[in-house]
């Protein structure tokens, strides 16, 4: 922000505080705004929350009920919506998708008594792309959001900003109001929808609420369905399975992936790997040894490129134990650098919650998970024969954050939110070795300001703190790229005679095993000790319960002494 410019109070007003709110709030801050977060819970709640705070702005980023008027008749109330000027409805991606919309946009609406109704403050188009709807949300919806808003905010300031009717800038087409999305529009018929028509109904659904089919007599909520460009097969005969997926075949000959399946009727009703939902009905159904793979690893020049894609970041027992024997694997090539990529949404969200609810013992679900999530961050920090470089192109969060510090190098692409912190998850300590991590990286202090804020945080942020040692500016598409030639441009036999200078002097002072024990000694507290906190927030956030009150750690306005 320019100096010049004085900053605001913005209360931002959000049904839950999901990456697009996470990623707002970031920048807002970054541009020198007060900005605090009040969850839509009820009107009566966010009539006090603007009594208590007297925001200059109320931004609503993803809402799923209108503003009243008491509120938006007193306020300037903006309302972020995933659709183009003249879209109204529920479900602008999912119609988007299933219309093969080529261009799609997101408007900044004033609230006023029509939902999605009101003049104009901003607006910009983007050209679609073939994706699920979460990853369309996350990546174009969610820059052209913030770049928006941020420019509206800006001339907000200014005192220019006159908002435009949208019936003077929606073209006839898209002035309309279109319905909640339901299953019986975007059923499958295998006998006849190709594959192309059947991942487009399966990404229209994706996230929420899940495409609605029947699979061995069982109705099944089907998620993150990938092409399979060889099997073919009767359509909708299960031809195979490879680790978190299911293999069937389409009217077209060719076949789709489903890596995840809710079984609502279930005991464990959100979403779980297809393979474990479906465990006894697969039985009999051969294993596809190359079929699906959330792991691919390459070379170019001297760098390997490690990536995986990991269904919503989350990291299961297997999953840590696949990703270390590809790295062990990938440390014996002749290479002088190992970029360790994620995936294009999310790095790594840590443990896989939804396994461990659904294990016979949770705990022991649990303990599992951090051990081999250790493990995974103890084979990185050893790697003695490369440099091991941590490239963000996505968010991460909890263990994941830690998991990519144990990096000898983290890069992170501006946009990407972190949030390196465990408390909110019925306080967990927390392990991956971040107690000898983040004082190495960071220095004590903000490795204190790091684990305690439980705030998102930006990739400057995180790299003025020494969380990341770089962050690049560039779109996504150049992000890759860009760490590979700033890879080949390090000075390698410098660097690793100092990484083993480095870790041979900390060893010498304090083994890294003694960290783990300490870890892990609270952690064995979270999972197995009288404090059941630990297993409320999971159930709560599995089950998705909603939240009673806003955290304070979010809602600066309800905080004691800041009035």
């Amino acid at each position: 922000m320019n100096s010049a410019q004085p900053s605001l109070k913005i209360l931002l007003l959000t049904h839950s505080f999901n990456g697009l709110s996470q990623r707002l709030f970031v920048e807002l801050r970054e541009a020198g705004h007060q900005v605090s977060v009040e969850l839509d819970i009820h009107d009566s709640v966010t009539t006090e929350a603007i009594a208590l705070f007297e925001p200059d702005l109320l931004i609503a980023p993803f809402l799923k009920r209108a503003i009243p008027e008491t509120i938006w008749g007193k306020l300037p109330c903006l309302i972020l919506h995933p659709g183009p000027p003249g879209d109204r409805g529920p479900s602008a991606l999912d119609w988007a998708i299933l219309n093969r919309e080529s261009e799609w946009g997101v408007t900044l609406l004033q609230a006023n008594e029509i939902m999605d109704g009101g003049d104009v403050w901003g607006y910009e188009r983007f050209p679609m792309r073939s994706a699920a709807k979460g990853s369309l949300y996350r990546q174009e919806v969610t820059e052209v959001a913030c770049r928006v808003t941020l420019q509206a905010v800006a001339t907000f300031i200014e005192g220019h900003l006159e908002p435009t009717p949208q019936t003077a800038i929606a073209d006839s087409a898209q002035q309309r109001e279109q319905p909640l999305v339901k299953q019986g529009d975007r059923a499958i018929d295998w006998s006849s929808d190709n594959q192309q028509t059947i991942l487009r109904k399966i990404q229209s659904a994706d996230g929420s609420p899940g495409l609605l089919d029947t699979l061995y007599g069982r109705k099944l909520y089907l998620y993150n369905a990938h092409p399979e460009p060889h099997l073919n097969g009767k359509p909708g005969n299960v031809l195979g399975q490879c680790d978190p997926a299911l293999c069937i075949a389409t009217a077209d000959n060719k076949a789709v992936w489903i890596g995840a399946i809710r079984d609502k009727q279930s005991p464990h009703p959100f979403k779980l790997p297809a393979t474990e939902v479906l465990q006894q009905e697969l039985s009999k159904v051969p294993v596809i040894e190359q079929g699906y793979s959330e792991i691919r690893y390459q070379e170019i020049g001297g760098i390997g490129l490690l990536q995986f894609e990991f269904y919503n970041g989350v990291m299961s027992t297997e999953r840590c134990h696949n990703l270390q024997r590809a790295l062990q694997q990938a440390k014996r090539q002749n290479t002088q650098a190992i970029l360790l990529l994620g995936g294009e949404e999310y790095w790594s969200n840590g443990m896989d919650l939804n396994q461990i609810e659904a294990a016979d013992s949770p705990a022991d679900a649990s303990w599992e998970n951090i051990n081999a999530m250790d493990d995974l961050a103890l084979e990185i920090i050893n790697i003695d024969r490369q440099l091991i470089i941590s490239a963000l192109q996505g968010n991460a969060g909890a263990g994941g954050v830690f998991l990519a510090r144990a990096a000898d190098l983290l890069w992170v692409r501006s946009g990407v939110v972190l949030n390196p912190h465990y408390k909110d998850m019925g306080n967990l300590y927390g392990s991956e070795y971040w107690s000898y991590l983040l004082p190495r990286h960071c220095g004590a202090e903000n490795a204190e300001q790091i684990t305690q804020s439980r705030l998102p945080m930006g990739s400057r942020e995180a790299t003025d703190l020494g969380l990341a040692d770089a962050c690049f500016d560039l779109p996504r598409n150049q992000f890759i790229s860009h760490c590979i030639e700033q890879a080949e441009q390090l000075n390698f036999p410098q660097l690793m005679e100092k990484k083993q200078k480095q870790r041979a002097s900390d060893e010498a002072k304090r083994p890294l095993a003694s960290y783990r024990t300490a870890e892990l000694e609270r952690m064995r507290m979270n999972f197995y000790g009288f404090d059941p906190s630990y297993h409320i927030a999971r159930y709560n956030f599995v089950h998705k319960v909603p939240k009673s009150r806003t955290p304070l750690t979010l809602a600066l306005h309800r905080r004691r002494g800041t009035q």
